[in-house]
């Protein structure tokens, strides 16, 4: 583990094998595809995946940001891997929810897939009664339309291995149908503002860190794009080169490298920590 500026959040950039990375969710084509076509062109690791180890393995890890980063490495046929790792009991990372907007897509088609999924219920609701049985998890979730009607997704009862399950189901009946949008929006309005042509919304209930580990266990996966980790100290920009990940070498060799190299970064003085809460234009 490096030191970073001024000491203020430690850094544990490591190199591990990419066999030893569990995804904790579904992999997005749409974000996917893209990576693996550009990154042997750019041929660098820009922000490495973070991920957390297995409380009981700790050789294994799982994916907590970034696992189109890794599902695109893995299909490129590379061994190892650049992982940022972090504690997930820490109070530097924080899980949030991912809602999903779908524009230009047939909505009647997606609510009649959604009526062919078995145990899973829907509900005529309103908005107010929609977010307070999502408050208590009692429903999966439920849907917005830009005609306002609103639909409780209900099903799974409390086991989350089913309920999982169930979610799975729910946005594989729109990943193939116009685009995917992920946004923090939980109300009509403003996403008809940003989103003029969208076709329906999905608002999701929020997991747990310990449910995120309890899955990846099971080897079962959240849907793509519901689950957000803010993670504070987050490396970005880093940049690696793709060649040293490829190298012939032993896995001792390459965090050696790396080590090195982060440190030379440091004497360079080409790493920066910023505590603040900034935008960046050039992402």
């Amino acid at each position: 583990m490096l030191p970073t500026a001024n000491r203020q959040t430690a850094l544990d950039l490591r190199i591990v094998p990419i066999e030893s990375v569990i995804p904790h969710e579904l992999e997005d084509p749409q974000r996917a595809e893209p990576l693996i076509r550009r990154l042997p062109d750019e041929d660098i690791l820009k922000n490495p995946p973070v991920v957390t180890q297995l409380i009981t393995d700790p050789t294994r890890y799982v994916i907590l940001d970034g696992t189109n980063r890794v599902i695109a490495l893995n299909a490129l046929q590379y061994q190892h891997i650049l992982v940022q790792v972090v504690r997930y009991e820490s109070p530097e990372v924080e899980l949030h929810t991912w809602n999903h907007v779908i524009t230009n897509a047939n909505a009647p088609i997606i609510q009649h897939k959604l009526t062919e999924i078995p145990g899973l219920n829907i509900k005529p609701t309103t908005e107010l009664h929609a977010r307070a049985e999502l408050a208590r998890r009692t429903i999966l979730g439920y849907l917005l339309r830009p005609d306002q009607e609103m639909l409780c997704l209900v099903g799974g009862g409390l086991d989350l291995i089913h309920r999982t399950e169930l979610l799975q189901r729910i946005v594989s009946t729109y990943l193939d149908q116009g685009h995917l949008h992920r946004t923090n929006l939980d109300t009509l309005s403003p996403m008809q503002d940003i989103y003029p042509d969208m076709s329906l919304a999905i608002i999701f209930p929020k997991y747990e860190p310990v449910e995120i580990l309890d899955l990846a266990e099971a080897q079962l996966r959240v849907p793509t794009g519901i689950t957000r980790h803010v993670i504070h100290g987050r490396a970005l920009r880093v940049n690696y080169p793709l060649a040293r990940l490829r190298a012939s070498k032993t896995l001792l060799e390459k965090n050696d490298e790396l080590d090195n190299w982060i440190r030379e970064e440091f004497r360079a003085k080409k790493v920066r920590f910023y505590a603040e809460s900034i935008y960046l234009f050039d992402e």
